[in-house]
């Protein structure tokens, strides 16, 4: 990818700089979790040197064991980490705000106008491009990751695990945290790859390279202050999370009753963010069961419709309950026989909060006990087996994108097959970016709708 400002390291980041960064980068984080992960690594760590490898997967490993969208977490960890809790709230906020305005306006041009033709043939074109990003990241993570014979192992068991045997997500992570556990402890080297310092899943530090510029946050780099643990802070941020969900909670019930339609969507999308492990399509089954068939919020057919429109906007895609929750109150609002457009953006603005909000949570109060694990191998055993299963977790994300994609409705659709192929020749020879692949490829579903 191009970079989005100069690649040239600067001795501090300020906070408005990184903030400028945020917010361009919330625009074009394209390609699910994978995708926006590997954009991270590219920008903060090979371009910027904001921080070194192995500060990136030690964030990177606490944002996989957590339930909700890891690359919004990823980045709110890594604002954190140079900026304290602003930084961390810029930048999961800047990170997820382009897709809340971007699903915003596509859902009210779906709810008004219905099935456009033109939309129809640009999401037959991106859907093969968003299969190749994915199977690219898969590759990028994989060649940086698995540097030994048993992180090669547990990636491919994690994706027999998930695509073949259908096992849950959590059970996966447990099971590779354990295995790391115990190889950390009687076999390092089976994880480290011969280095005593820890897992070593990325040796490109500036100590291992000469000619890498030192990072900003490199491997032996201090913890700044506000990162490292301090009681008081931990009970402070724990208080004002829990005032965050809980008043804004009270004020909808005392608004329109405990079983109110934005009540129940609190609850519920409540429950979603922390029941989503394992990426969006692990919980978007539950999603589409308390949305569909439990509460009658949308039809089964525009919950696929929204998932559609999910796939092809930046940010993370379980931002998709941002379009179940304005369809929802949209649809309540017809059914009261009021004008809708306004309850339906509330319901959207009430299912973002409380689903991104644990996640913000998670972060700001775990991240400095997180910090304080760095370089213990008791901790960075498991976290490294679970970052090797996490590339079969992707493959695996990359085996669902497939079958609808190539063999949509049971047949087997070459077009497809040939825009996947050219994509993956444009991304890994020419060097395109995400944001180029889609764009492209969103210039060619235009010209299919138009020309005769």
């Amino acid at each position: 990818m191009t970079p989005l400002v100069d690649t040239a390291t600067s001795p501090t980041v300020t906070l408005a700089e990184a903030s400028r960064f945020w917010f361009r980068l919330g625009w074009v984080s394209f390609g699910g979790p994978a995708g926006q992960i590997a954009l991270l690594h590219r920008e903060l760590v090979d371009r910027r040197r904001w921080l070194s490898e192995r500060r990136y997967l030690h964030a990177l490993n606490y944002c996989m064991l957590l339930p909700g969208p890891e690359a919004t977490q990823l980045a709110t960890y890594l604002g954190w980490l140079l900026h304290g809790v602003p930084g961390g709230l810029i930048a999961g906020g800047l990170f997820l705000i382009p897709s809340v305005l971007v699903l915003a306006a596509l859902a009210s041009i779906y709810a008004i106008w219905g099935q456009l033709p033109l939309l129809a043939s640009v999401f037959a074109v991106l859907k093969p491009a968003v299969l190749a990003i994915v199977l690219v990241a898969a590759w990028r993570v994989g060649c940086r990751t698995l540097r030994t014979p048993l992180q090669l192992a547990l990636a491919i068991g994690g994706l027999v695990a998930l695509a073949l045997l259908d096992l849950p997500y959590p059970l996966v992570v447990i099971a590779a945290g354990v295995i790391g556990a115990l190889v950390g402890r009687w076999r390092p080297a089976w994880l480290s790859a011969g280095s005593s310092a820890g897992p070593a899943l990325m040796h490109r530090s500036a100590q291992d390279h000469p000619g890498l510029a030192p990072a900003l946050h490199d491997d032996h780099t201090a913890s700044p202050e506000h990162a490292r643990f301090s009681r008081r802070r931990f009970a402070i941020t724990l208080l004002i999370w829990a005032l965050a969900l809980f008043l804004p909670l009270a004020a909808l019930v005392m608004a329109g009753g405990w079983n109110g339609t934005l009540a129940l969507m609190a609850r519920f999308f409540t429950r979603v963010a922390l029941l989503s492990f394992g990426g969006a399509y692990a919980v978007l089954p539950y999603v589409a069961q308390g949305a569909v068939d439990q509460f009658g919020w949308l039809s089964a057919s525009q919950m696929l419709d929204g998932l559609a429109l999910g796939e092809t906007t930046p940010g993370p895609l379980i931002m998709v309950v941002a379009f179940v929750g304005f369809m929802g109150g949209w649809n309540q609002a017809l059914l009261a026989g009021i004008q809708p457009w306004s309850p339906a953006l509330t319901a959207l603005l009430v299912t973002v909060w409380f689903t991104f909000l644990p996640s913000f949570g998670f972060i700001l109060v775990g991240a400095p006990l997180v910090e304080a694990s760095r370089g213990d191998l008791r901790f960075a055993a498991p976290l490294s087996a679970i970052t090797a299963v996490v590339v079969g977790v992707i493959a695996s994300l990359a085996l669902f994108f497939a079958g609808p994609v190539i063999w949509p409705g049971g047949s087997f659709n070459p077009w497809a097959l040939i825009m996947v192929a050219l994509s993956l020749v444009v991304q890994l020879r020419l060097r395109w970016s995400v944001l180029q692949v889609i764009a492209a490829a969103a210039a060619i579903g235009v010209l299919l709708a138009v020309l005769p």
